[in-house]
């Protein structure tokens, strides 16, 4: 347990409460009795999901089906953090909170019907999409680059995918100003403006020091065994009319660069 500004949080682990445990997910509900649930639970290894979709099923879907049932029954709010594949990529504007599903993964149909479920079972639960996420602590896009740099000269990074960065920073206070808020429905919530990964590489190598070369490649030339979104800008419009708003995300990620050292 944690005091962060006036809230008090409890971090869970899969070890505390593996989310596909229905029985454990109740007790510890039971036992912390906490106001609002914030549901970041995933497995998010989008290519992993691809080769093994009963886990990613059992994980990205049954499991939070389990956490709301809990959270129904002891009376907590739920937030349940989902994802921009839940779209196939074939917008040329951001998509808007209400945009029709279409996922081209199975990492994607997993968080689209999660995210239906939720909406049937709580119907006042908040379901806050995101994209690009980048934070220390973990496996993220900005460390792979540093790393990578740090034993080549050169570096291929694809130019035909479009997102929004997001800094776990940045994302962790918009969730808390919309708890307090009492936020419900979809929200899009990521990092202002939007790039290319390889514009991203860019910044990261430019911002971090580095005189390691980035090369624009395609997507085909860097073939994934799940597909990719190849534009998934997700429109900030429905934070803003809460009130909400988060930094560019040039801006985090010269924090992140601070924060990593």
């Amino acid at each position: 347990m944690h005091e962060w500004g006036e809230d008090i949080v409890t971090g869970l682990d899969s070890t505390d409460a593996d989310i596909r445990d229905a029985q454990r997910v109740q007790r510890v509900v039971q036992e912390t009795r906490p106001e609002w649930i914030v549901l970041a639970a995933a497995y998010t290894n989008v290519d992993g999901c691809e080769g093994n979709p009963e886990l990613a099923f059992a994980v990205n879907r049954d499991g939070p089906v389990n956490v709301a049932k809990a959270a129904n029954a002891f009376g907590a709010r739920l937030l349940f953090i989902s994802s921009d594949y839940v779209f196939d990529g074939t917008n040329t504007k951001p998509y808007d909170s209400n945009a029709v599903r279409n996922p081209q993964s199975v990492y994607g149909r997993t968080k689209a019907e999660a995210e239906l479920k939720l909406l049937e079972l709580m119907p006042d639960c908040c379901i806050v999409r995101t994209s690009w996420l980048f934070g220390t602590g973990g496996k993220c896009f900005p460390d792979t680059i540093l790393k990578l740099a740090a034993q080549r000269s050169e570096l291929d990074v694809v130019n035909d995918q479009r997102g929004c960065p997001t800094y776990a920073v940045d994302l962790a206070i918009a969730i808390s100003h919309l708890c307090r808020k009492n936020a419900t429905g979809i929200v899009h919530a990521t990092n202002a403006g939007d790039c290319t990964w390889f514009e991203f590489a860019e910044q990261i190598i430019k911002k971090a020091g580095l005189s390691t070369t980035v090369r624009p490649v395609s997507s085909k030339q860097m073939a994934r065994p799940a597909p990719r979104p190849a534009y998934s800008v997700l429109s900030a419009a429905s934070l803003h009319r809460l009130g909400i708003t988060m930094p560019p995300w040039q801006d985090a990620l010269a924090r992140y660069l601070k924060e990593r050292g």
